[in-house]
């Protein structure tokens, strides 16, 4: 019988992000983002039962840049996505993957008791766990 290997979401997961306010400018947002490897910004709560949201690189390429608006006259709340769809740190990779797909998601904040504690993507789980499987 072969030993299941658990590889959890928080082994993968980036743990430095940019966090932005819905009403930041996409040009204040772009210039204030210092992790680019993460390609996107999580979007911070405006109090504590609101939700987090998200923008990824392409929502501003699709919105903004494709749609030759400025960038300093939309707002990030105009092309974010919220709710975002978020993971706990303990989940498999696997059921990540699999949710991933199922929803079309490249990236997800990773929230444990209510607070953003890193990014995964399709590229982490792969990258960094999937030889790891094998």
């Amino acid at each position: 019988m072969s030993e299941t290997i658990l590889i959890k979401v928080k082994d993968v997961m980036k743990k430095k992000f940019d966090m932005v306010e819905g009403v930041a400018t996409v040009r204040q947002a772009l210039s204030l983002m210092q992790h680019v490897e993460t390609k996107c910004l999580i979007v911070d709560k405006k109090h504590e039962f609101d939700e987090y949201g998200i923008v990824v690189i392409g929502d501003i390429a699709s919105h903004v840049l494709a749609e030759n608006r400025s960038p300093d006259r939309v707002s990030i709340y105009e092309v974010m996505t919220k709710p975002a769809v978020t993971v706990h740190p303990d989940m498999d990779i696997r059921h990540a993957s699999a949710l991933f797909a199922r929803l079309g998601l490249s990236r997800a904040p990773v929230v444990d008791h209510g607070k953003v504690i890193g990014i995964v993507s399709h590229t982490d789980m792969v990258m960094k766990g999937l030889l790891k499987l094998v």
